[in-house]
């Protein structure tokens, strides 16, 4: 397990033998988004299953949205998937806003996501 962020934002990354997952913590804009920046540099290349876990996250703008869809492309063209877990309100409302809600596979938590099979 490893943490990186400041006092607004951290993500926790952690690798299990069928996925990495992404624990993301607190708010997620422009002046917070390196932590995730940075780990979702760190772990897309190896084409396997990406989870990130947003049940923690307080707010989500434009910034955080624009990176998870990047990463989302990022992953699927090196082989792999990036789900998303525990959308909830307000940052449920923005992912369904902008139709990012049809873009990503969204699992309640992190047992449900990984009861299911790997998501294209």
């Amino acid at each position: 397990m490893h943490t990186t962020g400041g006092e607004r934002f951290t993500v926790e990354a952690t690798s299990l033998p069928e996925a990495t997952v992404l624990v993301t913590k607190g708010e997620l804009d422009h002046d917070t988004a390196e932590p995730l920046r940075q780990a979702l540099d760190s772990v897309w290349r190896d084409g396997g299953r990406l989870l990130v876990d947003l049940s923690r996250l307080d707010f989500c703008d434009s910034t955080g949205l624009n990176l998870l869809l990047s990463g989302r492309l990022a992953v699927r063209e090196a082989g792999g998937s990036l789900e998303l877990i525990g959308l909830h309100p307000p940052v449920s409302r923005m992912f369904q806003i902008t139709g990012a809600d049809r873009l990503f596979p969204v699992h309640t938590d992190l047992d449900a996501a990984l009861a299911h099979p790997r998501s294209a």
